[in-house]
């Protein structure tokens, strides 16, 4: 009866599974093979606590079990790829991370399922400097459990379910000496999210966010985040903006301690915050409602901004926006009166569905300011006597998404002529433009700072069109920065929001399709765009092109593959922060000759706290970096340490180069309190006619 029962039990977790889908994390979330799990009761070896103590990166050999309680689940999409245990239903004292290749997981393994691990084959590693359990790869590297070794290696008990209670602690209480409950369900009571994610989604569709946590014990000087999936079910609806409970699997990643959440209906935290402040994320329907007009006629003064007093909001169309980072940290919103800048201290605004592009946006004016910023009518806070940013623990007070869907932004048409002050802060298309002769065959920017290129039309009128270098007109996963970016030869129509800048017009494009320029030029020629040929380029299949130099530390260059991608990386992390000085040097010498123009460029990612990398160009390599005299190089640098992604480093003028042969290093450098992982990818020096 027994056996029966079990065997009805597990066709009826195969017809559930059938039933259910999950989350889409990259594009492809396939249905679990079912067929092969098989519920059983075993007798466990080890206690969690003695299987973190075991030898790591070593396959087990041995028969050894281990047992727990699911403590996760991953069918809302916020966990992916892990399955977190502990050791009891109710206040576990140890927790266990698993690290595992499979998806829906919760069809075979759901929350409060007893567990047996069937350790022979597995091995204990770390990632984010935090023990789990996973599995040695071919190249013998810790990695996730292959999906093929999850049923035969954690099999379900054939018992009910338990309820899994979650064990209450403090923020405070969430410290190392409690590193044994991670992987377990927590609870903090009198929880609430940070005042500069209040009106925020869980997190952008598509990327994951963290999302600040205190509590009453709560230090500023250690962090808490829950940590949000944009593929999470629930990630496009609002935080909860009050006080109350809050509960997650608690992880680790370095020295920062993540929550993860496993169902958002999870959260009770409706109540008054800790500072008795309201988060209503909705303006004020009594408040006067103003025009942008309107708003632009509330500044009163000529040299100093105004603060706006009165109970007023702003409805208008946000037209621009940081996507492509050609704007930072500020937007402009148009209405039928006018368009007008708004400056915000926050990142990637674009990801908030606040500041999409389309979006209907209504501005709380009240306690904002209004200043002439060099000739332009911005809103803002105040900074140094001047209209500056509104800070991000601010933008719950003023910013409120509408409920209208997001609209196209229709340009107004104008000719450069035409102009006037009225038609700052709009989108405008002006047609038949082109480059003006001075500035043919160049990129959008040079460097990483603003660059000027003048536009002209075909009567002789010329208006600047103004790019950060920074700017990513290509995609986060293939940067093309603008620095690296040639402009068009030929003559077309601009899309821009027009600034002025002390007196003088100024366009500002958003994206790449912004300006189209493919159409023969007034004179009715097409000049051909410069071409560039790749002299040096390496991929890094290997390091056969470089020279991996030591000079402190055991640490040194390497190569290393995530999704069939190659590229080489320096870390001086290895269970702790190490010194170290590193080199990676081109073996041969480059030289430039046959061309008109010559540049390096490379791909870059930086990831944890430490020095940037170092590049570095020379004309006479002694075989010593000590004893050669080298020229530092300033490439852009990828700075966000907390993310994977590609920065483009911008095509690096070597002009001066020009008939000479060159070598080209790379310079890493560590120490005891910080060692970054640099990666480096497709180095390349082009020649341009």
């Amino acid at each position: 009866m027994k056996f029966l029962s079990s065997y009805i039990k597990l066709l009826l977790v195969i017809l559930s599974a059938l039933l259910l889908t999950g989350c889409v994390h990259d594009d492809k979330y396939d249905t679990p093979d079912l067929s092969t799990y098989q519920c059983g009761d075993l007798k466990a070896t080890k206690t969690l606590a003695e299987l973190k103590a075991m030898p790591q990166d070593q396959t087990f050999t041995t028969d050894d079990v281990v047992e727990g309680y699911v403590s996760s689940s991953d069918e809302t999409g916020n966990i992916y790829k892990y399955l977190y245990i502990q050791d009891k239903p109710e206040n576990p004292t140890q927790g266990l991370v698993i690290s595992v290749d499979a998806v829906s997981t919760y069809a075979n393994f759901p929350q409060g399922s007893k567990v047996y691990i069937k350790l022979k084959g597995l091995a204990m590693g770390k990632y984010g400097d935090f023990i789990q359990l996973g599995a040695m790869d071919a190249a013998n590297m810790f990695g996730r459990i292959p999906e093929k070794m999850v049923p035969t290696n954690i099999v379900k008990s054939c018992t009910e379910k338990a309820a899994i209670i979650p064990k209450v602690m403090t923020l405070a209480e969430v410290k190392p000496a409690n590193d044994a409950l991670v992987g377990a369900l927590i609870q903090i009571n009198n929880a609430e999210f940070h005042a500069n994610t209040l009106c925020l989604q869980y997190a952008p569709e598509g990327t994951s966010a963290d999302r600040g946590l205190t509590d009453p014990t709560h230090s500023a000087a250690t962090t808490k985040v829950a940590r949000n999936s944009g593929y999470a079910t629930f990630a496009t609806k609002t935080l909860p903006s009050g006080n109350g409970k809050f509960v997650g699997i608690l992880s680790k990643f370095r020295t920062t301690y993540q929550f993860y959440i496993v169902r958002d209906t999870d959260l009770e935290m409706n109540g008054p915050r800790l500072d008795k402040k309201v988060a209503p994320c909705a303006a004020d329907p009594t408040a006067s409602k103003l025009t942008v007009a309107q708003a632009k006629a509330l500044y009163k003064s000529a040299t100093n901004p105004t603060l706006i007093k009165d109970n007023a909001t702003l409805t208008a169309k946000v037209t621009a926006n940081d996507q492509t980072g050609n704007l930072f940290k500020y937007l402009y919103v148009e209405d039928a009166t006018g368009g007008i800048r708004i400056n915000i201290n926050m990142n990637d605004l674009y990801l908030d569905k606040r500041f999409q592009v389309g979006r209907m946006l209504t501005v709380n004016l009240k306690d904002l300011y209004i200043g002439d910023k060099d000739g332009e009518l911005q809103l803002g806070g105040l900074f140094n006597g001047n209209v500056g940013q509104v800070e991000l623990a601010d933008t719950y007070k003023h910013f409120f998404a509408n409920d209208t869907p997001i609209s196209a932004v229709t340009a107004t048409e104008r000719t450069i002529s035409s102009l006037t002050t009225a038609d700052v802060g709009k989108w405008i298309k002006i047609k038949d433009l082109q480059v003006t002769n001075a500035d043919l065959w160049k990129n959008f920017a040079d460097g990483t700072s603003d660059t000027n290129r003048t536009l002209e039309d075909c009567s002789g009128n010329k208006i600047i069109l103004r790019t950060n270098g920074r700017a990513d007109f290509g995609t986060k996963d293939e940067p093309l920065l603008a620095n690296n970016v040639q402009m068009d030869t030929g003559k077309g129509d601009v899309y821009a929001v027009l600034q002025i800048f002390r007196g003088t017009y100024q366009l500002r494009i958003t994206k790449l399709r912004d300006i189209d320029l493919d159409n023969p030029r007034c004179d009715g020629t097409l000049p051909p765009k410069m071409k560039f040929t790749a002299i040096f380029e390496d991929p890094f299949a290997d390091l056969t092109k470089w020279n991996a130099v030591s000079v402190t530390g055991t640490q040194g260059w390497r190569t290393q593959t995530i999704s069939g991608n190659t590229f080489a990386v320096m870390s001086g992390f290895q269970g702790g922060n190490f010194a170290n000085e590193d080199w990676l040097i081109s073996k041969n010498a480059v030289e430039l000759t046959g061309y008109d123009k010559y540049f390096l460029s490379f791909d870059n990612d930086k990831r944890f706290a430490g020095n940037d990398i170092e590049t570095y160009i020379t004309e006479n390599y002694t075989g010593n970096p000590a004893t050669t005299n080298w020229v530092k190089l300033n490439p852009t640098l990828d700075t966000d340490e907390g993310a994977y992604g590609w920065a483009n480093s911008g095509n690096i003028d070597l002009a001066a180069y020009a008939g000479k042969k060159i070598f080209v290093a790379f310079k890493y450098t560590s120490t005891t309190s910080a060692a970054a992982t640099w990666e480096i990818d497709n180095v390349k020096i082009s020649g341009a006619k």
